[in-house]
């Protein structure tokens, strides 16, 4: 199994185990749309925040780490800058968590 196929499977099977909550849910039919649309759109929203995040992270050590073993004097900045910047990202990061949940925890009821 090549690694483009694994990471393939891999994402098809946690965007099933994510929409598993459409199946369990017994809501009044006229607002079983737009519960289903939050569930997706939260889903979505966590999903990409959370890949974005995982990617701008990996790129920001990558380049600190080259930084730092081309100017090893530079390394303490460099860390010091590194760290702030893995801060901001995780910070979008929670931020499109607690997004999610406000769209998630809404209640539907009242609409």
């Amino acid at each position: 199994m090549s690694k483009k196929s694994k990471i393939l499977s891999l994402a098809i099977f946690l965007a099933m185990l994510s929409l598993t909550p459409l199946s369990a849910q017994t809501i009044d039919p006229a607002r079983a749309g737009l519960f289903r649309l939050s569930l997706i759109m939260g889903a979505v929203i966590i999903t990409l925040s959370v890949i974005v995040g995982a990617l701008a992270q990996a790129k920001a050590i990558s380049s600190a780490c080259e930084g730092i073993s081309r100017n090893p004097a530079a390394g303490g900045h460099i860390r010091g800058i590194l760290i702030f910047g893995l801060v901001l990202i995780e910070t979008l990061v929670i931020y499109a968590l607690l997004i999610t949940i406000i769209i998630l925890m809404v209640k539907w009821g009242a609409y």
